[in-house]
């Protein structure tokens, strides 16, 4: 039975694109995932594999990352016209663009009035919490005597565009990675806390005041930790939790890092002063710990932070 060829196109999809924009002190983050599709005069190489009318997915990439640069990221939309414009008009064969952007939404990590001395300095202005999508979580288990109840929360993604570093570890043979002397650190937080409520005859904590507060703890403690590694953070925001909130023994972490890659521009002639980076959702670094009170024993189960 005789075939045609019907619509089609071709392109590179879900490009995760990271722009920051430094003005002076104070940072400003796009953060956009980016698909490319393309259409026009491409029988050949679907019936005979005839490249001739092909650009190929990886240059469509790679413009993604170079407009970043060149145009910057004003608005998804204005992004999208920019690379839908310049791969019509600068290919013949290519008669079509799709551009489909999903722009992900970051808040500053606002300070307590406790620790307004950093309101106004890079350790406000270079840190971000992702909107819209923190789940809270909570476990209640009771013996007929006995409470234990553990709460916590999970996808909570921060980022610190500056203040990051990463030297001085361990090389080997297989050791390829450069040392970093300022990176973007970004994780998506999942933690658990156990409170020390434990029988009827102590006094209840606040729940909804303690998650408020715990939550906010957490964030200032990313956003206020010069990081050395993500254990030093990670070691920090527990540590704040412990301090201030009397009602909780134990906090644990899981913190998968986010890797954040600057993205090699110079074939373009393009210089990347640490402006552009490609976000890798896999593999990725996961740091697990448990921070404690001292003299309390652990108690939270190590996989609950998956639940």
């Amino acid at each position: 039975m005789p075939t045609i060829l019907g619509q089609n196109q071709y392109g590179k999809a879900e490009n995760r694109v990271v722009k920051i924009t430094r003005d002076g002190d104070t940072h400003h983050i796009k953060d956009l995932n980016v698909s490319v599709a393309l259409s026009g005069d491409m029988d050949d190489v679907h019936y005979s594999g005839s490249n001739a009318n092909c650009l190929p997915t990886d240059t469509t990439k790679n413009t993604v990352y170079a407009f970043a640069k060149e145009h910057g990221i004003e608005s998804a939309e204005q992004f999208g016209i920019h690379l839908a414009r310049w791969f019509v008009n600068s290919q013949e064969p290519i008669q079509r663009a799709r551009i489909r952007i999903e722009e992900y939404a970051w808040d500053r990590i606002p300070t307590s009035d406790a620790n307004s001395k950093f309101i106004g300095s890079d350790e406000v202005k270079h840190s971000f919490v992702r909107q819209g999508q923190e789940t809270r979580v909570t476990q209640v288990t009771y013996d007929g005597t006995n409470w234990e109840v553990i709460s916590g929360l999970k996808d909570l993604v921060v980022m610190n565009s500056t203040n990051s570093e990463f030297w001085g570890y361990v090389k080997d043979k297989y050791t390829t990675l450069k040392e970093a002397y300022d990176r973007i650190l970004a994780t998506q937080v999942s933690a658990r806390w156990r409170f020390n409520w434990s029988d009827d005859e102590q006094r209840m904590p606040n729940w909804e005041k303690s998650y408020a507060e715990t939550r906010k703890h957490m964030l200032e403690a990313f956003a206020e930790t010069y990081s050395l590694s993500l254990q030093q953070t990670l070691y920090q925001m527990g540590s704040r939790i412990i301090n201030h909130r009397s009602e909780i023994d134990e906090v644990r972490f899981s913190l998968p890092n986010k890797h954040h890659f600057l993205v090699d521009l110079e074939p373009f002639g393009l210089k990347n002063d640490n402006e552009v980076y490609f976000a890798a959702d896999r593999p990725y670094g996961l740091i697990e710990a448990t921070v404690l009170r001292d003299g309390v024993d652990a108690r939270i189960p190590v996989d609950m932070t998956n639940l």
